[in-house]
């Protein structure tokens, strides 16, 4: 029975990793932690070939049949095979190569990269048919969503896939040599922030290690929250509802003037009762070191940053949320969850008129996903 978009947005992941299909080969594959993938299954001399054609939801349904088809095309006729070599094939083998000499954080982040934002575009394209053109196309439509570090990793990777396909005689020049200064730059003055796994991690250890309780209480918030700056240090006792796990924003505190729903994963939880004995019977979570009733200095966690190496063009503290959006965005969660989690405008009115507790049930799991893959990559060695 063919599948429906409802059905795919709607089916719950298990223990389990299991498959739905979709009829004609294609199966959707669905991981214990919500990931969901096509495969394209061909029987061909009685032996069946699966084949990964994309990662839900970057890949639709209907745009998932289209490459199926294509796939059961390709295999059917060895001679279209013999005269073309095929993007997604020389990309995997390159993956390959490097699964030996690399480490897994890095493998995961190639992996991401190319599931989300290279194969659905490129996987099926003979490699003398992509032009510089192409890849520029591809790194603009992730330029429009705000990721501009992104775009220029895709455009890496997608030459270093190249410059081995090169190497190995199966293309004749690398369509990204040609791309030098046609991407836009991040403005690290006011976008700086750390993307790598590895930075990530050394961000979190420098601050486990911070001496002053208070401080180190604000950058971990600041880290599982990514709010504002402004928000973090105005955060008041009263809007922490332990029972539900949330912090709720009153719309007077927040930049678009509407309540903000912030749920709060374990690890949050965790950092508030501990802080709760340091400045719980007080009105503000982080309040000024000068006992004055004021809340925190905004200059408190820029000062703590400092202390620890971090330039003003590395790291600041706008750039938790930075460091979230585009991490999170390379995982593959909805562009949608994730720009609500941070309270940007909504530039569509009918779309704006929604409650404040749009995506909540979705913002609840990535919250707690994003904690834990914050305590993973930090107790990794790097």
């Amino acid at each position: 029975m063919a599948l429906t978009e409802l059905q795919i947005r709607q089916v719950k992941p298990k223990e389990k990793r299991f498959s739905l299909s979709d009829g004609r080969g294609l199966l959707l594959e669905i991981h214990p932690n919500g990931a969901k993938y096509w495969i394209c299954r061909v029987k061909v001399n009685g032996k069946e070939k699966r084949k990964h054609i994309g990662s839900y939801p970057a890949l639709g349904l209907k745009e998932a049949r289209i490459k199926a088809a294509e796939e059961r095309v390709r295999l059917f006729n060895p001679e279209l095979k013999k005269e073309k070599f095929i993007f997604g094939e020389i990309a995997a083998e390159w993956l390959e190569k490097r699964m030996n000499d690399k480490k897994a954080s890095y493998l995961r982040t190639v992996n991401l990269r190319l599931n989300r934002y290279i194969l659905p575009e490129l996987k099926n394209m003979p490699v003398n048919e992509i032009t510089s053109g192409t890849v520029l196309n591809l790194c603009r439509k992730i330029e429009a969503r705000g990721t501009l570090e992104t775009a220029a990793r895709v455009k890496v990777l997608i030459g270093q896939i190249f410059r081995y396909a090169i190497a190995t005689d199966r293309a004749e020049n690398d369509p990204t040599a040609g791309l030098k200064g046609a991407l836009k730059t991040r403005n690290s003055k006011h976008m700086a922030t750390l993307t790598k796994p590895s930075d990530i991690a050394l961000l979190m250890k420098n601050i486990n290690a911070y001496p002053h309780a208070v401080v180190r209480c604000a950058l971990k918030f600041s880290a599982l929250t990514f709010c504002r700056p402004g928000e973090i240090r105005h955060a008041e006792w009263n809007e922490i509802d332990f029972e539900n796990r949330e912090w709720r924003i009153p719309a007077e505190k927040m930049k678009m003037k509407r309540v903000h729903i912030v749920p709060l994963a374990t690890q949050a939880i965790e950092v508030l009762i501990f802080l709760r004995d340091l400045t719980g019977k007080g009105r503000w979570l982080f309040p000024s070191a000068r006992m004055d009733g004021r809340p925190m200095s905004e200059n408190t966690v820029r000062v703590a940053l400092r202390s620890m190496g971090y330039s003003n063009e590395q790291m600041t503290a706008h750039g938790f949320r930075g460091m979230a959006s585009t991490r999170l965005n390379e995982m593959g969660w909805p562009p949608d969850v994730i720009e609500r989690q941070l309270a940007h405008a909504e530039r569509n009115s009918v779309r704006a008129a929604y409650n404040h507790a749009e995506y909540l049930p979705e913002r609840q799991k990535m919250m707690q996903f994003w904690a834990d893959y914050l305590d993973e990559i930090t107790n990794q060695r790097y």
